[in-house]
């Protein structure tokens, strides 16, 4: 008896001893490469970098675990990887939108075609990119709304990016009676704008007014105004028609 005793003593001490050492060689394994990991992404500018190392990390592990399974727990590995793909498959059939939003995610994250700070227009959507995630992208809409944009959907769509010029940009449409002096016409439009919209108007742009095509009532034209971030565009547009109403020179319709 005690012999035998002495062998199953001995054979669960080997087997500690190979779970220590597979463990120690994971630490320092994992350690060195996400110290050069780091660095290298660091340069790189990737944006959520960690989620890059936490996928190596798990895979460090996972093979950690593949190594030890046999001589400590008995179990072969390959019968493992095969049970566990079953697995997968099953769940990944449950899960196909998650999937897919991830895999948009990383797209996105390792082509920075979004990045937060961007301005975009997806869809009905126009706004700056405040978050990227694995599974979402989330953009801050004029007058604070948040649209939260799955990935997969980002990556499938055709998005603009804005410039600042057309970022706060909002036209107030116009028609001006046929004989009319446009010149005075559009320095009249551009005052009434710089005095009633002064709250509104983002200082980095001027007011300007075109025109682009005669009508049967007149000439058509419109007044480009550039407004503030915070701004909704029917507010300035709101302001601006009550402040032109009745002028002379504006035909009774487009």
């Amino acid at each position: 008896m005690e012999h035998f005793i002495g062998i199953d003593a001995g054979g669960w001490l080997d087997k500690a001893v190979t779970l220590v050492v597979a463990v120690a060689i994971a630490l320092v394994i994992q350690r060195v490469v996400v110290r050069l990991m780091h660095k290298v992404l660091d340069a790189s500018d990737l944006p959520s970098a960690s989620l890059f190392i936490n996928i190596v990390r798990a895979v460090i592990w996972a093979l950690a675990l593949l190594s030890v399974m046999r001589p400590v727990f008995g179990v072969d590995p390959a019968g493992f990887v095969a049970a566990l793909g079953v697995v997968s498959i099953a769940v990944s059939l449950g899960m196909q939108d998650t999937i897919s939003n991830i895999i948009g995610g990383i797209s996105l994250m390792l082509s920075k075609a979004v990045q937060p700070g961007d301005l975009i227009s997806v869809g009905d959507v126009t706004g700056e990119v405040t978050d990227v995630t694995w599974r979402s992208t989330t953009v801050r809409m004029r007058g604070g709304a948040e649209e939260v944009i799955p990935n997969s959907v980002l990556s499938k769509t055709a998005l603009t990016r804005i410039t600042d010029w057309s970022a706060g940009y909002c036209g107030v449409p116009i028609a001006v009676v046929p004989g009319a002096d446009l010149g005075a016409v559009a320095d009249e439009c551009c005052e009434v704008a710089a005095r009633e919209l002064a709250d509104l108007l983002d200082p980095a742009f001027a007011t300007d007014v075109i025109f682009s095509a005669f009508t049967a009532y007149g000439t058509q034209g419109e007044v480009r105004l550039h407004v503030k971030p915070d701004v909704v565009f029917s507010t300035a547009q709101d302001r601006l028609a009550r402040a032109l109403s009745g002028r002379p020179w504006l035909a009774s319709a487009l």
